[in-house]
């Protein structure tokens, strides 16, 4: 007779690029266990997705379930562990324009993965809940784009305005949530362009349309 099970963590701090799915992972879960539990209904209100939490954060982990199962001891026995990948998704343009069918190389972890981007620029692949880091390698290796898994903070974070206004090309420097000058006229440059009130504030239209553009 075998038993399956360890004990929980409880709650647990969120550390900067983890998630749900990766906290689940690390920890023997689906990320349903943990996201759907009673008492992260409070988190789960506020964050909206499991796939962006903010470093402070508080998540509980609950107790693995013990599975027990009836076996003969003098032979041998398989048991299939079963997982839940994550994905990877992004679009890649140049000059305001698609980066349609290139090839590349998806280096997730020490794991490699080739393919093409679709007809709109568009990667999407599986991956470990739990992987840290990657690279994408474009151009049979001339370009590589270093990628931080997890790292993109909830649109409600200060720090998760700066990222997206940084991905987006609006430079606001330093994404540690303190809104400075360099943050305020990166804000402006993004309402110009797209026909907001050029206040330099986060008001709820300028992260609305933030959001629509980098979810």
């Amino acid at each position: 007779m075998c038993g399956f099970g360890s004990t929980g963590v409880g709650t647990y701090e969120v550390q900067q690029g983890e998630s749900i799915p990766s906290i689940a992972a690390d920890n023997g879960l689906f990320w349903e266990t943990v996201w759907n539990h009673p008492q992260n209904a409070a988190l789960k209100a506020k964050r909206k997705t499991p796939n962006q939490l903010a470093p402070g954060d508080q998540v509980f982990v609950p107790d693995l379930r013990k599975k027990v199962e009836s076996r003969g001891a003098d032979a041998s026995h398989k048991f299939k562990v079963k997982g839940v990948p994550a994905k990877i998704k992004m679009q890649l343009m140049m000059l305001g324009q698609p980066r349609a069918n290139e090839p590349y190389v998806l280096q997730i972890d020490d794991q490699l993965i080739k393919g093409n981007l679709d007809g709109d620029g568009k990667l999407e692949e599986f991956m470990p809940p739990n992987a840290q880091s990657g690279k994408l390698i474009l151009g049979g290796g001339k370009e590589m784009i270093p990628l931080r898994l997890h790292h993109l903070n909830p649109i409600e974070e200060p720090s998760g305005i700066q990222q997206r206004l940084n991905n987006l090309g609006f430079q606001c420097g330093s994404e540690d949530g303190e809104i400075d000058d360099q943050t305020v006229e990166a804000v402006k440059k993004f309402q110009e362009k797209y026909g907001l009130d050029v206040s330099g504030e986060l008001d709820a239209a300028t992260k609305s349309k933030i959001a629509g553009l980098h979810p």
